[in-house]
């Protein structure tokens, strides 16, 4: 009697769904597993963020509707933090965007620019809203599988050309998920060059900048020259901070792309709970010693496994 709406079809199943439902059945039978499923840390988020946000919220001003382009103090903090992290100046009026989380905001992206038949360059393996996002919005996936051959990094050269005729998005993660591979410079640049000739908009997921080893530091895209004028980068305080439950995120990069979110999200939905904003200020303008440490303890789970 109710039929699903064709895009709604043309979804696979949610590949962290399916994961979380093999791992009940293997727990319900007794074994003992370890999880190598979605990345959700499991240790808590640090304590100066939580008594943040139990102060805020127990402050009434906070609880009203939020404003949709997010707290100026947070606008602030995250262009801050992007200047300190990665030398990148945002004005906090027209290039950042916080997000209820970046899976929302990637997911919602498409809305704003695919047609029906447009395509999405999209890695394989790759984060499932990448695709579900691009089919909701009416596009299609075009999958760029990520080789061991070529560092897991795409090779543009072999895309068709009726497909970039027809393409408006880019999708790049790095460090990436889930082969762990990172990018440097020389492909960001062949990425912005690419997408330049092509008048692609890159949508840069860039949520494990923080995770690295070894004295390695991954770099942003936006660092890159001519980069603010075809990249959106996605931003998330879950893995950084531990903040997964949380829900936010932010958006930097091109105006007109922030603008064209905004107004994605101002139709479908509203703005971050006040006191998780000014909790998430906290997180980014608080001591940083937590990041460190849980590289660390990353980087020694790292080695025990390849030992094993």
């Amino acid at each position: 009697m109710f039929k699903p709406s064709t895009k709604l079809q043309s979804l696979p199943p949610y590949l962290f769904l399916e994961i979380d439902k093999a791992k009940r059945k293997a727990r319900q039978e007794g074994r003992d597993i370890i999880d190598f499923g979605i990345g959700d840390p499991d240790q808590p988020t640090p304590a100066h963020i939580i008594e943040r946000l139990y102060q805020a919220a127990r402050d009434p001003s906070t609880h009203r509707y939020a404003l949709d382009q997010g707290m100026p103090v947070l606008r602030q903090a995250i262009a801050n933090w992007s200047k300190d992290r990665f030398g990148i100046r945002l004005d906090p009026e027209t290039e950042i965007l916080p997000l209820i989380g970046s899976k929302e905001g990637i997911a919602h992206f498409p809305l704003a620019f695919l047609n029906t038949g447009n395509y999405s360059l999209v890695p394989d393996p790759c984060y499932p809203p990448y695709k579900g996002g691009t089919i909701l919005a009416g596009g299609k996936p075009y999958l760029m599988p990520l080789e061991e051959k070529n560092g897991f990094l795409p090779d543009l050269k072999k895309i068709p050309s009726a497909v970039l005729k027809k393409s408006k998005l880019l999708y790049v993660n790095y460090p990436n998920n889930p082969t762990s591979a990172v990018a440097e410079t020389s492909f960001y640049r062949e990425v912005i060059n690419f997408a330049l000739k092509h008048k692609l908009i890159v949508i840069s997921d860039l949520a494990y900048s923080e995770m690295a080893y070894d004295g390695y530091r991954p770099s942003s895209l936006l660092e890159m020259e001519g980069a603010k004028e075809v990249v959106i980068e996605f931003h998330s305080l879950s893995k950084t901070y531990n903040m997964t439950g949380w829900r936010v995120g932010w958006a930097s990069g091109n105006p007109k792309l922030i603008s064209c979110l905004a107004k994605v999200k101002s139709n479908v939905d509203s703005g971050i709970f006040s006191a998780i904003q000014l909790a998430g200020v906290s997180a980014l303008e608080g001591p940083q010693t937590h990041v460190k440490n849980m590289c660390r303890l990353y980087q020694e789970r790292r080695d025990i496994l390849y030992r094993a």
